[in-house]
């Protein structure tokens, strides 16, 4: 299929209604105490970074609620959990500070979003701030606020996102270490397959913090 672009903002904003004015109005560059109200109650984040030549990524962060924590009005902190230790958003940060994130609550359908500038701190002090079950991060994620703003619940209420209803049975697609293989090394056998299953729940129970 031959694609039909627009190419232009001028031309973009031809196919669209402009913004009411209240949508303009809502985006702010520091905290208030509804999105300071909102972190606290967020178990999860999404991080949106990019390297020096514009290759994107994006990464989910979670914890328990409040993991989030502000450090001022302009300022908030993210803990760099165990991960798979790619440390694509990280390395990006290096390469480029520029960053997004999309703040969920479950049970709301409105969501916050953040724009702004990273930087990784291994102030001692900090890491302290995040401890969690004896353990404390390698580094934390610090985001300087640019813009701030709620996001209206349209999209969440779409696709039903929280409802008991829109739940899809796991069974429906083999797990996760069967998928990895299949893409790796389809030639594994079930053995080698059911141990990588293995390793993968074994870190889910002992490496999350």
């Amino acid at each position: 299929m031959q694609l039909e672009l627009v190419k232009t903002k001028e031309e973009l904003r031809t196919l669209y209604k402009p913004p009411m004015d209240l949508v303009l109005k809502k985006q702010k560059d520091k905290l208030d105490q509804h999105s300071m109200q909102f972190l606290s109650l967020s178990p999860f984040i999404i991080l949106s970074t990019s390297d020096n030549e514009n290759h994107m990524d994006c990464s989910p962060r979670g914890d328990h609620p409040g993991f989030v924590q502000v450090l001022d009005d302009c300022t908030i902190a993210i803990p760099d959990r165990p991960g798979n230790n790619r440390l694509d958003t990280l390395s990006n940060i290096i390469d480029n500070p520029a960053i997004g994130a999309l703040v969920l609550v479950p049970g709301f359908n409105e969501c916050l979003r953040i724009n702004g500038s990273a930087s990784i701190a291994i102030n001692e002090n900090l890491l302290e701030r995040f401890e969690y079950r004896g353990k404390q991060p390698k580094s934390v994620i610090v985001i300087s606020i640019n813009e701030i703003y709620f996001h209206c619940a349209k999209s969440i209420t779409r696709s039903g996102l929280w409802k008991e209803a829109s739940k899809v049975d796991r069974s429906i697609m083999p797990s996760l270490g069967r998928i990895l293989m299949d893409q790796i090394d389809p030639s594994k056998t079930d053995n080698e397959v059911k141990a990588v299953e293995e390793l993968i729940e074994n870190r889910v129970k002992t490496t999350l913090y």
